[in-house]
C-alpha cells in the first residue's frame, strides 16, 4: 500500500464537515489500507480520512497493535459516562492536551465489505473512537482539550537530568 502525506493544523479542509460514502468501493478499501499503513508509519492509533485530505465519513484505528477497525459512515449510538486524559493527533504535531471524553460509547458503521457492524467500546477505546469521529465534523482535540501544551518524551525529560554544557 501507499503511505500518505497527513494533512496538518492550519489547512481548512480539517474544518469541513466530511460527505458519507455512498458505496464501499475497491477504491474505498484502498484508501482505508493506506490510511492504515499511514497511521501505523506516523505511530498514531487512529486516523480520519481528511487527515489525507479526503472529504469522507470514514476512519481507521487501531486502539492496540493488531486490533483494527475500519469504520466507514460510523453514527455514534450511544455515549456515556466521562474520562479526562491527554490526547495528541497527527494532525497537530507535536503537541498534546487534557481532553473530557466519554467512557462508554456504541457506535454502527459499514465495514470494509460495506456491512453494517455495532461496536461497544470502552476507556481508551472509546476515547480514540470519538477523537477519530469528531475529524469528520472538522473538530479537532485542540477545540476541546484544555493545558494545550509541547509534548515531551520521556526520552527527551531524560536528556534534562544529563551534563551541564
Amino acid at each position: 500500500m501507499a503511505i500518505r502525506n497527513v494533512v496538518t493544523e492550519g489547512d481548512e479542509i480539517l474544518r469541513k464537515k466530511c460527505r458519507e460514502v455512498s458505496e464501499v468501493t475497491d477504491r474505498i478499501r484502498m484508501t482505508m489500507e493506506d490510511m492504515l499503513d499511514t497511521m501505523r508509519e506516523q505511530c498514531g492509533v487512529g486516523i480520519a480520512a481528511p487527515q489525507v485530505g479526503i472529504m469522507r465519513r470514514m476512519f481507521v484505528a487501531e486502539p492496540e497493535p493488531g486490533r483494527v477497525y475500519f469504520m466507514i459512515n460510523p453514527v455514534i449510538l450511544e455515549q456515556s459516562g466521562s474520562q479526562i486524559d491527554d490526547e495528541g493527533c497527527l494532525s497537530v504535531p507535536g503537541m498534546i492536551g487534557t481532553v473530557e471524553r466519554p467512557d462508554t460509547i456504541k457506535i454502527q458503521a459499514l465495514d470494509l465489505d460495506g456491512n453494517l457492524q455495532v461496536y461497544d467500546f470502552q476507556d481508551f477505546d472509546a476515547r480514540v473512537m470519538c477523537h477519530e469521529y469528531d475529524h469528520l465534523d472538522g473538530i479537532l482535540y485542540i477545540d476541546k482539550a484544555e493545558n494545550i501544551r509541547e509534548a515531551v518524551s520521556a526520552y527527551d525529560e531524560e536528556e534534562d537530568f544529563g551534563e551541564e554544557e
